[in-house]
C-alpha cells in the first residue's frame, strides 16, 4: 500500500503539468520550452506495442522526445495497450516535455498493416477491400476503428495510405503498397474518395489521421524499408496522382508523411525527406499545407543507409521537415544531439527548429 501514494502523487503532478501547458497558446508554450525541449518535439520514437523498452523510455525522459508510436504487433487488446500508453504518458512533466502532452500513434491501416489486435480491436480489412465499400460505409467503420484506438489512449493513426497504384497488373510488382493491398484503388479519384472517408472517420473518433506517403509510392518497384536507391521516375509536380494528397489537405488533414524515395522528375539529387522542393515548394507553397510534415522511418530504413544518423536528422530539418520518425530508439541520442548542437551554434538552423516546434505545438493544440 505504501507505494500507492507516490504513484498517485506522481500522476497528479503529471496531470497538473499537462493542464497548465494546455491552457497556454502554442506561442506561449514554445516560449516556456527550453531549446532541448523544443528539439524533442521534433522527434517521434518507436515503442514496442507490448511495452516500451529502456531505450524508448530514455528518449522520452532524458532526450525530451514528445511523440511516440507503437510498433511491431500486439494481440493484447485495448486495456493492455492503454496500460502500455499510460506508462509512457506518465513521463510528461515540466522537466521532460515542459508539460506538453505526448502524441501517441500507431499503424492501424488494416490487412497486413495492423499493429493492434485482440479484445476491443476489430480485425480491419486491407485498404483494397476497404475500397470496395461505399465511402459512407467506410467512414462509419473508420469511426469505430478510431474509437478503439482512442479507448487505448492513442491520439493518431499513421494512415490512410494515399498512394495510387496504376493498375491491378502492376500491383504485385509494387513492393511497398500494391504487393500487400495497401491501396484503396487504382485511380487517384478512388483513392481520394476512400482514403478521405477513412480519414474523416478517424477524425470523428478523435484520432488524427496521417496521410502518406507524399508524393506517392504507388509507381515504384522497391520498398524504401528494405532497399536502397528506390526511385520514382514518373511523378511530376503537377501529377494527377497528387490528387488524394491535395484533397486531404483541403479537407483539413494536419499530418502528412513524406516518403523516402527519390523523385527524379521533381528533385533528382535528393530523396524526398531531404528535398525542399518536395516539402517546402510542393507541400507548403503549392498545396498550402500548414500542418506537420512527418518523415517515414529515417533510422532503420535501408534507403537511408548512405547517410549518417546525424546527417539524416539535420538534413530533414534543414529541408523543411517538421517531425522525424525513428523506428530504432537506440538512434535517438545521436540524431537528437546533432539537431540540438546545430541549433545551439547556427541561428538560421535554430530558427527552423523553433518554427517546426511551433507547428507541432499548434497542431497538437488542434489549431
Amino acid at each position: 500500500m505504501a507505494a500507492a501514494v507516490p504513484r498517485a502523487l506522481q500522476s497528479a503532478v503529471v496531470r497538473h503539468a499537462a493542464v497548465v501547458a494546455d491552457a497556454l497558446t502554442p506561442a506561449q508554450q514554445l516560449a516556456r520550452l527550453t531549446l532541448p525541449q523544443r528539439v524533442g518535439q521534433l522527434f517521434m520514437v518507436a515503442a514496442t506495442a507490448t511495452g516500451a523498452d529502456a531505450n524508448t523510455m530514455s528518449s522520452l525522459t532524458r532526450f525530451h522526445v514528445g511523440n511516440v508510436y507503437l510498433a511491431g504487433r500486439s494481440r493484447a487488446g485495448t486495456a493492455a495497450t492503454a496500460a502500455v500508453v499510460r506508462r509512457m504518458t506518465a513521463t510528461v512533466s515540466a522537466a521532460t516535455t515542459g508539460g506538453v502532452r505526448l502524441a501517441v500513434a500507431t499503424d492501424q491501416e488494416g490487412g497486413f498493416v495492423q499493429v493492434l489486435r485482440g479484445p476491443g480491436f476489430s480485425t480491419i480489412p486491407t485498404a483494397l477491400a476497404q475500397g470496395r465499400q461505399t465511402p459512407a460505409a467506410l467512414q462509419a467503420n473508420a469511426r469505430v476503428w478510431g474509437s478503439q484506438l482512442r479507448a487505448a489512449g492513442l491520439t493518431m493513426n499513421l494512415a490512410p495510405v494515399m498512394d495510387t497504384v496504376p493498375s491491378p497488373q502492376f500491383a504485385p510488382r509494387n513492393a511497398p503498397i500494391g504487393f500487400i493491398g495497401r491501396e484503396y484503388g487504382f485511380t487517384p479519384q478512388s483513392v481520394s474518395a476512400h482514403g478521405g472517408a477513412f480519414a474523416a472517420g478517424m477524425r470523428q473518433a478523435g484520432i488524427a489521421p496521417v496521410v502518406k506517403h507524399f508524393p506517392g509510392l504507388g509507381r515504384v518497384v522497391l520498398n524504401t524499408d528494405t532497399s536502397r536507391n528506390v526511385k520514382d521516375t514518373v511523378t511530376t509536380r503537377t501529377d494527377p496522382y497528387l490528387l488524394p494528397f491535395r484533397a486531404a489537405v483541403q479537407a483539413g488533414t494536419r499530418w502528412v508523411m513524406v516518403s523516402s524515395a527519390y523523385y527524379t522528375r521533381i528533385d533528382a539529387a535528393r530523396i524526398a525527406p531531404f528535398s525542399p522542393v518536395i516539402m517546402r515548394t510542393m507541400l507548403r507553397s503549392e498545396l498550402h499545407f500548414t500542418g506537420v510534415v512527418l518523415s517515414d522511418d529515417l533510422c532503420s530504413a535501408q534507403q537511408l543507409g548512405p547517410w549518417s544518423l546525424a546527417n539524416r536528422a539535420a538534413s530533414f530539418v534543414n529541408a523543411g521537415g517538421t517531425m522525424l520518425l525513428c523506428a530504432n530508439p537506440r538512434s535517438i541520442p545521436v540524431m537528437y544531439s546533432a539537431v540540438l548542437q546545430l541549433a545551439q551554434h547556427n541561428s538560421a538552423f535554430a530558427a527552423k527548429v523553433n518554427a517546426a516546434a511551433l507547428t507541432v505545438l499548434t497542431v497538437k493544440a488542434g489549431k
